[in-house]
Formats: C-alpha cells, structure tokens, sequence
C-alpha cells in the first residue's frame, strides 16, 4: 500500500529511482518483497542485494539503478524518506 516511485538519479549516484510502500504485517511484507523479486527475475532483472528482513519491520531491495524500500507504517513513518528525498521528482503515487 501506499507506492511511491522516486526518481533520484539527479540527486545520488547510488540509484536512478526508488520505489517505497508498505505492508501491513511481517508476512505481507515478506509477500511484497518476494513478489517483487520472483516478478523481475521472470523478466531477466537480477537482484543485486537484499538487506532487513521482516523482523526488523523493513527490507531493502536492490536492483542497481532501482532500490525497493518495503516498509512497515511505523519504521516508514519513523525513517521518512519521502522526506529525506522531497527534492526528488515523484514520478508515481498509488494510496
């Protein structure tokens, strides 16, 4: 829930865009982030790093030019990075 795709290549050298959402449990967020690995892999992205894990509420995707932040409401809340990146151009926002 609550996707935001950011597009902050301008601002960083780490990644060209960001994808943020959450999830309403650890199990929703491990649904998330397996479903979004097991989709790109089907059409050849490789996944270059994975960080967190449900436990810690939050987990870190990363595809190279593009890292996929699933978070829980609180840790999202708590981190901000919307926030932390408003210079970036929001490209998508699904609520």
């Amino acid at each position: 829930m609550d996707i935001v795709l950011l597009a902050v290549g301008a601002l960083t050298t780490v990644a060209d865009y960001f994808v943020i959402c959450s999830g309403g449990s650890e199990r929703q967020l491990t649904a998330i982030a397996d479903g979004i690995v097991e989709g790109l892999k089907a059409d050849g992205v490789r996944l270059v790093g994975r960080e967190g894990g449900p436990g810690a509420h939050w987990l870190l995707l990363d595809f190279g030019a593009v890292i996929t932040h699933v978070f829980a409401q609180p840790e999202r809340e708590f981190y901000q990075l919307e926030k932390l990146w408003s210079e970036a151009p929001t490209l998508l926002r699904i609520q």
